[in-house]
C-alpha cells in the first residue's frame, strides 16, 4: 500500500443550480486515499461518465435516485484499474465498472462492481455502447417501446449516446423506417451516412412537426423521447393508432426555471389509443445477458457503430457536463483521466 498516493482529487457540488449550472456550483477538492477494508477494492479511475440524469440529482427533490449532497463527492459511472484489493476474485491490474465517478481514486464495495475486459472493447465503451446508455436504448426500444419488426421509429436527440443506439438497433431488428432529429447539420449527416437512419433533420431548421411529417409520410409507430417540448407534441400528431412512446429523457426542460407547458394535443393519446411509458434502466436488469450477447455481437461484426466525445482531465469534468447539456457531444460524453 506504500506506493499509493496520499490524496485524490474529487468533485463536490457546493451550490444547487438555479436554471443552468455554473462552474462555481462545483469545487475540485483533495481528499485522503483510504485503504480498502475487507470486501473492498481501491480503484484508480481512468474514465468517467457525465449523463443528463445528473442534472436532476443537483436538485434537492425526491426522485428515483437520491440527490447529490452538498459538499460531498459526486458520483456516477466510471471504469478504472484495481490498485489494491481485499476482496476475493479481484486483484491489482483488473479493470472494473462501478458507480463512484467524479474522483480519481475510489474505494468500492466489490459486490457493486463489474469486471470488464479491456481486450474485448476499449474501456470507455463500458460507459456507453456496452454500458448504461446502450442498455437504456436496448430495453427502452424493445421492452418499454414494444418494438416489432416493420415498425416506423422516430428518435429525438438521435446523435447522443442513447438515441444513436436506438436507431441502429431498430434498423437491425427490421424497422420499416427510422427517423432521427439532432441539433446540427453535421449530426444529421452522421445519422444518415454513418448510422443508417432512413431520414434525419435538424430541429433548428424549422418546426419539428413539419419536418417530422415530411420525414415520416406514413406516420410512426414508436417514438423514443429524449427531448420533450416541441418534439413530444409533434410526435403525438404523427404517431399512428396504437403507437408507443418510450419516455427516456426530457433534456429540453432540465434547466427550466418555470414549469414548461404540456403538449397542447394530449388528447391524441386518447383518440389514437397511444401508450406512453417512462423508463428507468435499472428496472430492466433481467435483459442484461441478452443485451451483452446481442449488442456485443453487433459490435464485433461492425453492424453497430458508436462515437464518443472525450474530454481530457478530471479538472474539466464540469465543462464536459455542461457541454453535454448544450448538445456539444456526438455520441457518449466521456471524461478521460
Amino acid at each position: 500500500m506504500s506506493a499509493l498516493p496520499a490524496t485524490s482529487r474529487e468533485w463536490h457540488l457546493v451550490a444547487r443550480p438555479q436554471g443552468w449550472p455554473k462552474p462555481e456550483d462545483f469545487a475540485l477538492r483533495e481528499a485522503p486515499v483510504a485503504e480498502p477494508r475487507e470486501g473492498e477494492i481501491l480503484v484508480r479511475n481512468t474514465h468517467m461518465s457525465v449523463d443528463p440524469y445528473m442534472r436532476g440529482r443537483m436538485n434537492d427533490v425526491k426522485s428515483y435516485v437520491p440527490p447529490f449532497q452538498l459538499d460531498q463527492p459526486m458520483d456516477g459511472g466510471a471504469v478504472g484499474e484495481v490498485v489494491a484489493s481485499r476482496a476475493e476474485g479481484f486483484a491489482p491490474g483488473d479493470h472494473v465498472l462501478h458507480g463512484l465517478g467524479w474522483r480519481e481514486y475510489a474505494v468500492v464495495d466489490a459486490k457493486r462492481t463489474v469486471k470488464v475486459d479491456p481486450e474485448a472493447a476499449q474501456l470507455s465503451a463500458y460507459l456507453g455502447v456496452l454500458g448504461m446508455p446502450g442498455m437504456t436504448a436496448y430495453a427502452g426500444l424493445l421492452e418499454v417501446g414494444s418494438f416489432k419488426e416493420g415498425d416506423a421509429v422516430f428518435v429525438s436527440g438521435a446523435a447522443g449516446a442513447v438515441g444513436s443506439q436506438v436507431g441502429q438497433i431498430a434498423k437491425l431488428k427490421g424497422a420499416s423506417r427510422v427517423i432521427g432529429s439532432a441539433g446540427s447539420d453535421e449530426k444529421v449527416r452522421i445519422l444518415t451516412e454513418e448510422y443508417g437512419f432512413d431520414a434525419a433533420f435538424n430541429y433548428k431548421d424549422g418546426p419539428v412537426l413539419e419536418q417530422l411529417k415530411a420525414a415520416a409520410p406514413d406516420g410512426i409507430d414508436v417514438y423514443f423521447e429524449n427531448v420533450g417540448g416541441e418534439h413530444l407534441e409533434a410526435a403525438l400528431t404523427v404517431l399512428n393508432p396504437h403507437g408507443r412512446i418510450t419516455l427516456c429523457g426530457l433534456i429540453a426542460q432540465y434547466n427550466a426555471t418555470e414549469p414548461p407547458p404540456g403538449p397542447r394535443n394530449i388528447a391524441q393519446i386518447l383518440a389514437k389509443r397511444l401508450r406512453m411509458q417512462g423508463m428507468i434502466v435499472s428496472d430492466h436488469d433481467a435483459l442484461r445477458p441478452q443485451f451483452f450477447k446481442e449488442v456485443g455481437g453487433w459490435l464485433r461484426s461492425g453492424e453497430l457503430k458508436y462515437r464518443e466525445t472525450v474530454v481530457s482531465g478530471i479538472e474539466n469534468a464540469p465543462d464536459a457536463f455542461l457541454g453535454l447539456l448544450r448538445g456539444e457531444n456526438t455520441g457518449k460524453m466521456i471524461v478521460a483521466f
